[in-house]
């Protein structure tokens, strides 16, 4: 409820950004860019401030990207299968995190509809009873990868829906997509309960696992850790795995450096933001 509410409101937020946005500019016809340079113009004047340019930009943006430009891959994205159990189930909910599975069938290739974490909660009162996750999933809402993000957004607005699966032009399925992918493109990255607390760059969780800020200073990482990572070509642990991946790495993704693994939570396309790091002995992971 609490999710849904902010949601809800950052999007009331946003329109009322527009409308302060309109106002500001005399009327007829403009170009994109002399719309951008008229908001620099306004910040510069104390009129707006500099947040609020960032998601008027953000919000021209959006209009210009397609789902296919931000959607989690198909490789990235967490499953669930139409005969799992609930004991298969729930450690994979808790540890992602997510709040909304795909339900696949049992070949693997069409997506049967839509798991909510929250219609599993009835089974922490009465684990013994029937289950069949036919009759909870809801259904699932399909697009392009050529849709374009503002359109998408609207459609979420309408229809209620927070989660879509994106397609391919033969129907396979090709990533998925959240309402909060669509607004984080404007309003930027948006916190939710999984997320660690601003101040703290490193947290513990159980067995050998952690939870590290991209930008946490790699002399706090080796004093944390006791470890030995380059000090001198690199200010963060980000950078390091960056540059281990030669490339800015998607949600997902993983990476082995030194005696760690490091697993993308949170990134954009620009930088990683959130990582869960492993410690790992002996090439096996021990907790």
């Amino acid at each position: 409820m609490r999710s849904k509410f902010l949601r809800s409101k950052q999007l009331r937020l946003l329109l009322n950004w527009w409308r302060r946005a309109r106002s500001i500019f005399t009327a007829g016809p403009i170009d994109r860019q002399y719309l951008i340079e008229q908001l620099e113009e306004a910040e510069s004047k104390h009129l707006i401030d500099i947040g609020t340019v960032a998601m008027m930009e953000g919000a021209l943006l959006v209009s210009e990207l397609k789902v296919g430009d931000i959607m989690v891959a198909r490789s990235q994205m967490t499953f669930v299968d139409e005969n799992a159990r609930p004991t298969d189930i729930l450690p994979e909910i808790i540890e992602s995190g997510h709040s909304r599975f795909p339900v696949l069938d049992e070949k693997r290739e069409k997506v049967l509809g839509i798991l909510l974490a929250k219609d599993l909660l009835s089974l922490a009162i009465d684990p013994q009873q029937q289950f069949d996750i036919k009759d909870i999933i809801r259904p699932a809402v399909f697009v392009p990868e050529s849709k374009r993000l503002n359109i998408l957004l609207r459609e979420f607005r309408t229809s209620r829906n927070h989660l879509a699966i994106v397609i391919d032009e033969y129907g396979e399925i090709d990533g998925l997509i959240s309402i909060e992918d669509v607004i984080e493109q404007i309003v930027g990255e948006i916190d939710d309960e999984h997320d660690i607390e601003d101040e703290e760059l490193i947290r513990k969780h159980q067995g050998n696992r952690f939870t590290v800020k991209s930008h946490t200073p790699i002399e706090e990482f080796n004093e944390f850790f006791g470890s030995d990572l380059d000090e001198q070509s690199y200010d963060t642990i980000g950078g390091i795995v960056t540059s281990a991946f030669s490339y800015v790495p998607r949600r997902g993704e993983k990476i082995e450096i030194n005696e760690y693994e490091f697993k993308i939570l949170r990134a954009d396309r620009r930088r990683i933001r959130l990582m869960r790091v492993i410690k790992i002995s002996d090439g096996v992971e021990t907790g």
